[in-house]
């Protein structure tokens, strides 16, 4: 699967929050999307998502323009996972994963459906917990449920608001990990907005830097995220530094 994303604006009113943006993500390929707050990063996943409809420019999977693609069709090929979600019923952790079933589903849940969601509750860990109430879960649980639920959509490509957000530093790279595992296992690919510098540089291939709604630098890792785009970017200046061959980010006084 190719996404290719070419010359997106979005604005609303008179206000501009994306103009001219433009990449294209193959599979296997995990793109972080950095920036400062309000820079657009969000924006972007649910203008390729369809959740925003696109004011010009063009989103497509393997060429098919998502302006000719109903959302059930969208959701075969693309999964979004939100940075905060609360279901407004009680649902359990079978249930919700099972909701990722839905752009599949046409009178009722088959038990290839229920096999589906079983298979992945397994390989994420979760199959201890499939009764248990999601709102009593913990953060970090909560994050693999809907990453759980993501995948149940069998999707070519995952979109992750903010997957580290309000988790500790344990489950941040339990997390990153995981993702990482799944889209190399699976041969799919991820689009993650963050905001940690530190954990898009270890677990990114490639990187889209935003400033004012506009792509500022976009290619390679180890190529774009740099100290000069930083200071560029978010107006602090840094250090990157290697320890046993890993690259990481220290931000340093003027």
């Amino acid at each position: 699967m190719h996404l290719e994303v070419n010359n997106l604006n979005y604005s609303y009113d008179s206000y501009s929050f994306l103009d001219k943006i433009s990449f294209s993500l193959d599979k296997g390929i995990i793109l972080s999307i950095v920036g400062p707050n309000g820079s657009g990063k969000t924006t972007i996943l649910k203008c390729i998502s369809k959740v925003l409809r696109l004011k010009k420019g063009t989103v497509s999977f393997d060429g098919k323009s998502i302006k000719n693609l109903s959302l059930k069709e969208i959701s075969k090929y693309v999964s979004f996972v939100p940075q905060n979600f609360s279901p407004v019923f009680a649902t359990t952790v079978f249930e919700m994963v099972l909701l990722g079933r839905k752009p599949y589903v046409k009178w009722f849940v088959t038990g290839k459906d229920e096999e589906i969601v079983k298979n992945i509750l397994d390989i994420m860990g979760l199959g201890n917990l499939s009764l248990r109430f999601f709102n009593e879960l913990s953060g970090g649980e909560k994050q693999k449920v809907l990453i759980a639920k993501a995948l149940a959509q069998e999707p070519e490509v995952i979109l992750l608001d903010e997957p580290t957000s309000n988790l500790d530093l344990k489950h941040q790279f339990k997390i990153m990990n995981l993702i990482k595992k799944i889209i190399k296992q699976k041969n799919i690919s991820a689009v993650m907005a963050i905001h940690d510098l530190n954990l898009a540089l270890r677990f990114s291939d490639k990187i889209i830097m935003l400033k004012d709604g506009m792509i500022h630098a976009y290619g390679d890792i180890d190529k774009i995220l740099n100290e000069e785009n930083i200071k560029k970017v978010f107006g602090i200046d840094t250090v990157i530094y290697k320890h046993d061959g890993m690259p990481y980010i220290i931000p340093v006084e003027n």
